[in-house]
């Protein structure tokens, strides 16, 4: 069995890939770092090492890496006969991939089993968007005979690496892969770190609305306080407390939208919050918090819940707080960050908030963030 993984990032080798490893798959790395794809050629394994309540210790082996710009012909040779493609390159990075997969797909024997096409991206129903860019690209009219596209909801804390790591990664022992079984036609393959869920919109959500929410607001809130890092910031009560009040109020919304009961988000969040405080994980504030347009964008982790809340008449001034920490995150040596705070500078307040949420006027949220963004335009 093989798997071709685009991104041989520290998410790929250390959550994707040695899952797949760990299924039996011969893994592919596919990326375009000429470093890190000759330090993959060259080694014969590297380490993933957990750590938490429950620490591991696994060596993956038997490997490949491909650096697909230097070897398109390569890649699509690999993908040819690959059981699995999955991805962890970012969302923005999936248009560059898409026609390398759509050249894979086509070239795929006659007959030949589908190809199980999963993005494991941090954001809502990424294999969709994924497929769309594949069709686009691809040759021909038998797609759909040759391939299948299933959306993934992916959880695992990777930090920044100890310089002199290497190829070696060190992750958090908890993990989570849920994957829509429906388009597996009941056929899904054998992949234990997998959970096979028949609806996955409510685990996208509430992974994105607990976890991705609940780390950027820690990350906004620690930056304007002077920490460094994500569990230096938990620790903090009153940084604490807010996280708490905004995972209360998107807890409050998936209940009420899909059904989650009270205790079952009680215990949810409350392991999250856990897994933030692991001094193990020395996260950098810096790291978490970045790309704050993204992460203010209409449907994302912050703007996303509060407006569905602004629409149900529910509390949703937690998450009016971290957008507003987020306004005021301002780190060296990132571009969102350059552009957020030119934004805030250089234009007028109804412009800078339909950029910066994409929210129309009229939507009951507007109102709300616009007079946040006016305060930081006035100031």
């Amino acid at each position: 069995m093989k798997a071709v993984h685009f991104g041989a990032g520290n998410i790929g080798r250390g959550f994707v890939g040695l899952l797949l490893h760990e299924a039996g798959y011969e893994v592919v790395f596919s990326d375009v770092a000429a470093p890190l794809v000759e330090a993959l050629q060259q080694a014969d394994s590297y380490t993933v090492t957990t750590v938490g309540q429950h620490p591991s210790t696994t060596v993956v082996d038997g490997f490949f890496a491909i650096n697909s710009a230097e070897d398109p012909e390569g890649l699509t040779a690999q993908l040819a006969d690959a059981d699995i493609v999955t991805t962890a390159v970012g969302v923005r990075i999936l248009r560059f991939v898409a026609p390398a997969i759509a050249a894979g797909i086509a070239a795929r024997p006659a007959g030949a089993p589908r190809v199980a096409v999963l993005a494991c991206e941090n954001a809502i129903n990424a294999t969709d968007e994924l497929e769309a860019l594949v069709r686009e690209a691809y040759q021909g009219d038998d797609l759909d005979e040759r391939a299948l596209f299933a959306n993934t909801a992916v959880d695992r804390i990777v930090p920044v690496q100890a310089e002199g790591a290497g190829l070696d990664v060190t992750v958090e022992d908890f993990h989570e892969w849920a994957v829509e079984r429906g388009p597996f036609a009941g056929a899904e393959p054998d992949v234990p770190g997998i959970t096979w869920v028949d609806s996955l919109g409510p685990y996208i959500e509430r992974k994105l609305f607990t976890v991705n929410t609940g780390h950027a607001t820690t990350a906004w809130h620690g930056w304007a306080a002077g920490h460094a890092t994500i569990a230096e910031s938990i620790a903090d009560p009153s940084i604490l407390a807010r996280v708490e009040q905004v995972l209360g109020e998107t807890s409050a919304l998936l209940e009420a939208k899909h059904g989650f009961s009270a205790e079952e988000m009680t215990a949810y969040r409350t392991k999250v919050l856990a897994r933030f405080a692991n001094t193990s994980l020395p996260d950098p504030v810096d790291r978490v918090g970045r790309g704050p347009l993204r992460k203010l964008s209409r449907h994302d982790r912050i703007v996303g819940p509060a407006a569905e809340l602004a629409e149900r008449s529910l509390a949703h001034d937690g998450l009016l707080g971290a957008f507003d920490a987020a306004l005021g995150f301002a780190p060296e040596g990132d571009a969102e960050v350059t552009r957020l705070q030119e934004l805030l500078r250089g234009t007028d307040a109804d412009a800078a908030t339909a950029e910066i949420t994409g929210l129309e006027p009229g939507h009951p949220l507007y109102p709300e963030v616009r007079a946040l963004v006016a305060a930081r335009l006035a100031g």
